[in-house]
């Protein structure tokens, strides 16, 4: 979200919880609870190519039509000004120190290989790393819910409650927050479902199935309305991300099989193409367990 409110008071109570051979951990919080369980595999999406990885998981390669907008906003600040960066494309040239506000020479630093921001005043170096966004995939009575953005970037457009992480806290806390503030939904993890990475706009997404603790949302201020979608009414032709539309392909694909899997791909942006077109993108190693 935009403005991300930090959750107070959370205490963890890590125990190991295994199924169909991988290990994963529950996590409980306060006052939001949650629980992370390994769930099974088998099932495909948007395939065009596929191949078998010696490790077991599907690797496949998909394509779409038609680049993902920042879901809370392109990240800037006043030290900063927006210019593609020549190894990453996402980076921000950063003009001035964050630190002491003096002018920055963009240079490769001894001992590394990228372009670096370096002050000419103090001499620290500004570091960018990409962002993750954390989210849930609410299931209720065999539908998912669903928040209209009531915000831009992508105004008036679905997509799951998802949003920034922020620093104290688990990825899983922070998807059970953005579900809160921007749903109204208490709810509790079930699995993590998917990462998906965005190099090129400097972003890796990670999305939690969860599942309402009692059937109550209503919108948060940075949505016009929550609703619950079955499958075959979800708006694919109205959502706000590219990172949506493949999460929520991959869910129905692995709700039609009954069999839902942990998914990990790379969406590669096709460049040159406008923020708001949600479908110019490949799928890349695409791997499923």
């Amino acid at each position: 979200m935009l403005k991300a409110i930090q959750v107070l008071g959370c205490s963890h109570i890590w125990r190991p919880h295994t199924s169909s051979g991988l290990s994963f951990i529950s996590v409980s919080v306060n006052p939001l609870s949650s629980s992370l369980r390994r769930l099974p595999s088998n099932s495909s999406f948007l395939t065009m190519s596929s191949t078998r990885s010696s490790s077991g998981f599907g690797a496949f390669r998909a394509r779409a039509a038609n680049s993902e907008s920042n879901p809370v906003g392109a990240s800037s600040s006043s030290s900063s000004s927006v210019a593609a960066q020549s190894t990453g494309g996402a980076a921000l040239k950063v003009n001035f120190c964050q630190w002491c506000g003096g002018k920055t020479k963009h240079e490769i630093p001894e001992g590394e290989e990228n372009i670096r921001a370096i002050c000419t005043v103090c001499e620290k170096i500004t570091y960018q790393n990409p962002k993750m966004v954390v989210g849930c995939l609410v299931e209720h009575d065999n539908k998912v819910l669903l928040c209209k953005r009531n915000i831009q970037p992508s105004y008036g457009l679905w997509t799951l409650p998802a949003g920034y992480m922020e620093i104290g806290e688990s990825a899983a806390e922070g998807a059970i927050r953005e579900t809160w503030e921007e749903a109204t939904a208490d709810v509790e993890i079930v699995s993590p479902f998917a990462q998906l990475d965005i190099p090129r706009i400097g972003q890796t997404y990670l999305i939690f199935l969860a599942k309402l603790k009692k059937p109550h949302f209503a919108p948060g201020p940075e949505s016009s309305e929550v609703e619950l979608f079955a499958l075959d009414d979800i708006p694919f032709n109205s959502l706000a991300f590219s990172s949506m539309l493949v999460t929520l392909k991959l869910y129905v694909e692995d709700a039609k099989t009954g069999r839902f899997k942990f998914h990990y791909g790379t969406i590669n942006k096709r460049p040159g193409t406008s923020p708001s077109d949600i479908h110019a993108f490949t799928l890349d190693g695409h791997l499923q367990s």
